[in-house]
């Protein structure tokens, strides 16, 4: 289970050894309690107030608390210090980040994310007949794109991580140009915008990978892996590199729900402030339709994964772990 703390001026403390949170409205305070144990996330998107007994509960109990900022991009964190074989497996990290194994390991996430945007589109012919003729056209431009993304020599090409951002970044514009023509014209958006978003859509999404960078975050900690040292994504100063490199296959997750969302004509204008600069952010009733729409797709909605009925959450632990245990046996 996942806690969102949406409302402010929430109290987060401890009482009888579970977490208390008191919520105030219409001048008296509402209290709901948790057992640690049974939480794997307590996450913090507005101004709240949290007890030290309230952090050591969480830390004993492997409780993350993560801080997100309007945007829903994770700002801080507070994690336990106990990391285990961290060190074995971020030396195996930093070596295969100066090698062509970790740009391939990138290349395969990228191929597995246009492999979910082709299912996707594939997926709108269904029931879009009149569109056929657009979205075919878009999936011929994109399996192209994924075969030189496929093909491409590491080795031979001059800067072979440029190479496989730009066919992507190319791949991305026509599968946002295609979920765009398949809305209804009040929920049509001209690309990817982020800072600001430019239209309702681009607000909720940037919110969904906002929310989706922590879930990333956490897996990789829990797996041993330094989010820092990527092998695709540029080593900027306090650039979580390592993140935007293994989140690729699972930014379906967002576009999943927010696409369904709007295509369930469930986004009001309301759900949504214009900023002063022109974009769009979500508000508070903006977040708690998100939230719990991702909630139920991410943790509580199973799929069949490995033999294995288990919810995406579960999926993507597994698949952190997978890889730390494969770097650790490479030979380099």
């Amino acid at each position: 289970m996942n806690i969102y703390i949406n409302t402010y001026g929430t109290y987060l403390h401890v009482k009888d050894e579970l977490f208390e949170i008191r919520v105030k409205k219409d001048g008296e305070y509402q209290k709901h309690h948790y057992a640690a144990k049974k939480l794997n996330n307590i996450i913090i998107t507005t101004g709240a107030a949290l007890s030290t007994d309230a952090v050591e509960l969480a830390n004993n109990h492997n409780v993350d608390i993560l801080f997100l900022d309007r945007m829903g991009r994770p700002i801080s964190r507070i994690w336990h210090s106990k990391f285990g074989s961290t060190s074995k497996i971020q030396k195996a990290q930093l070596k295969l980040s100066l090698s062509d194994k970790g740009l391939d390991y990138a290349r395969k996430w990228v191929l597995r994310k246009i492999d979910n945007q082709l299912a996707l589109v594939r997926d709108l012919k269904k029931h879009r007949r009149p569109q056929k003729e657009f979205i075919d056209e878009k999936i011929r431009r994109m399996e192209e794109l994924r075969a030189s993304v496929d093909t491409l020599d590491l080795e031979k090409d001059f800067d072979p991580g440029a190479t496989i951002r730009g066919l992507e970044g190319t791949t991305g514009r026509l599968y946002f140009e295609t979920l765009s023509h398949v809305l209804l014209p009040q929920y049509k958006f001209n690309g990817r915008s982020s800072r600001p978003a430019e239209d309702q859509f681009n607000a909720f999404l940037n919110y969904a990978y906002g929310i989706m960078y922590g879930r990333i975050e956490r897996v990789l900690l829990i797996a041993g892996l330094d989010p820092y040292i990527g092998f695709l994504h540029r080593d900027d100063y306090n650039q979580t590199s390592f993140i935007f490199d293994f989140i690729e296959p699972y930014r379906i997750y967002c576009e999943t729900v927010v696409f369904r969302l709007f295509t369930g004509k469930k986004v009001k204008k309301d759900h949504t402030d214009e900023l002063g600069n022109g974009g769009y952010s979500l508000n508070k009733e903006g977040k708690q339709l998100l939230i719990e729409a991702f909630s139920k797709h991410f943790e509580q909605d199973k799929i069949r994964y490995k033999n294995r009925n288990q919810t995406r959450e579960n999926a993507l632990q597994m698949d952190a772990h997978e890889f730390a245990n494969q770097i650790i046996k490479l030979n380099i």
